[in-house]
């Protein structure tokens, strides 16, 4: 007599996977199917990281050809997430496909980095755009979807949003002003976001990857890749086990979070704390009376120890 076999962790539930052709997204996508999730596949399918040459839906289809012949469920969606109205039919495709939506994976991206003297505008809003706009697009109509649901439910439903920052953010990267920036923009939204759902039942994270990936190709050029079967600690493989928890009912108490995960290492980061305070005498400071209280703080730490991110967690400061 056999044993009845346990319900996957994501079973029932739908997802949506930004950026899932290649890389982060992808891996991601196959872990949610593994778990039980129905999944819908998105991606832009341009085949240069920095966001050139011209759209394929062949990342999203074959992505999505694979859960498929896997015995999962999948579709896909190669439209533009940086684009209001095709986050909008992403989201839908998920409504109409599955009957709702329960899982947000937000990791699309472009990288355009240069130097702050050396940026141009169209660099800038580029990586804004796709990043941190494309972020907001389907957290805005998936937490619509959401907060319906739950007016006609009269209570809570089921909803997940994680969203992909950057140590690039945390630690500094003096080469992306650009994609730092909209990674740490992408942390305030999803801490506000974590608030502004959690009463209808929805959490939402964010995460900081650190992979090997086209995204990061030349980050990692001196990290040579096992050649004796060993998964490669960079393997995208070592982050999409987070976001299957993440995602998962398991994680119900999970909530405004950021979490790095790399190479079977994950880490919640706190908030900052407030690491000096100083009041002043009177009503008001004077400039003499900051230059006495504060330049002394710094006064014996060399110019690098401000950046005081870049020690978390022993990171070096790279772009990730």
């Amino acid at each position: 007599m056999s044993l009845p076999s346990l319900p996957l962790p994501l079973e029932g539930l739908a997802a949506v996977v930004t950026g899932a052709g290649r890389g982060l997204g992808r891996a991601e996508a196959l872990e949610l199917a593994r778990l039980g999730a129905s999944v819908v596949v998105n991606d832009f399918g341009q085949p240069g990281r920095d966001g050139s040459g011209e759209a394929s839906a062949a990342p999203a289809e074959e992505v999505a050809a694979e859960i498929r012949a896997e015995g999962g469920q999948a579709v896909a969606h190669t439209g533009d997430v940086a684009d209001h109205d095709q986050a909008r039919t992403l989201i839908q495709l998920a409504i109409d496909t599955y009957g709702k939506l329960d899982i947000l994976v937000n990791n699309a991206g472009i990288l355009r980095d240069r130097m702050i003297f050396s940026m141009s505008e169209s660099e800038w809003d580029s990586v804004i755009r796709v990043h941190l706009k494309g972020h907001f697009n389907t957290t805005h109509f998936a937490s619509v979807h959401w907060r319906e649901r739950s007016k006609a439910a009269g209570g809570p439903v089921y909803g997940r949003i994680v969203n992909t920052s950057s140590e690039a953010f945390l630690a500094g990267s003096a080469g992306q002003p650009n994609y730092a920036a909209a990674k740490g923009g992408i942390v305030g939204l999803t801490t506000s976001t974590a608030l502004a759902l959690a009463k209808y039942g929805v959490t939402a994270n964010a995460i900081c990857p650190r992979a090997r990936t086209r995204m990061t190709e030349d980050v990692f050029q001196g990290f040579q890749e096992p050649t004796d079967g060993r998964l490669d600690p960079l393997a995208p493989e070592h982050v999409s086990p987070l976001v299957g928890y993440l995602a998962s009912p398991a994680a119900a108490r999970v909530n405004g979070q950021l979490l790095v995960v790399h190479g079977g290492m994950v880490a919640i980061v706190e908030r900052p704390r407030v690491a000096a305070k100083f009041d002043a005498a009177k009503e008001a400071f004077t400039f003499e009376e900051l230059d006495e209280l504060i330049s002394p703080h710094y006064a014996a730490r060399p110019p690098a120890e401000t950046f005081a991110a870049a020690e978390v967690l022993g990171l070096k400061r790279e772009k990730t």
